[in-house]
């Protein structure tokens, strides 16, 4: 009565064994192809962020210049949100390689 419940262990145990008990992937560059085309579009889709930053943050100082000039408060407080916004987007778009490295590196130490 014993022996198939021994026999079936015996199979368990020996799957057990075989499947390996820790997977380790790491990203590579020759995965797929146009990976390196892909690095150079997201390098240009950066300095196209960056670039619209810049624009934003003058639109938005001549709008909050208007406003404070014209005695506009509605303006003025547009203009102010814009200069935030701005600044918030270079600062996103200059970091972001470095938050994906900070959060990838926390998620391989889980």
């Amino acid at each position: 009565m014993l022996e198939p419940l021994n026999a079936a262990v015996e199979v368990l145990t020996s799957i057990a064994d075989a499947t390996p008990t820790q997977i380790n992937i790491t990203p590579n560059e020759r995965g797929l192809p146009g990976i390196r085309a892909l690095r150079r579009i997201v390098g240009a889709v950066m300095t196209i962020g960056l670039i619209l930053s810049v624009l934003a943050l003058i639109v938005s100082a001549i709008v909050w210049g208007f406003g404070s000039n014209s005695s506009n408060p509605h303006l003025s407080g547009r203009g102010k949100t814009g200069v935030l916004v701005s600044c918030g987007a270079a600062i996103i778009c200059g970091a972001s390689v470095a938050l994906i490295n900070f959060f990838w590196g926390v998620g391989q130490s889980v």
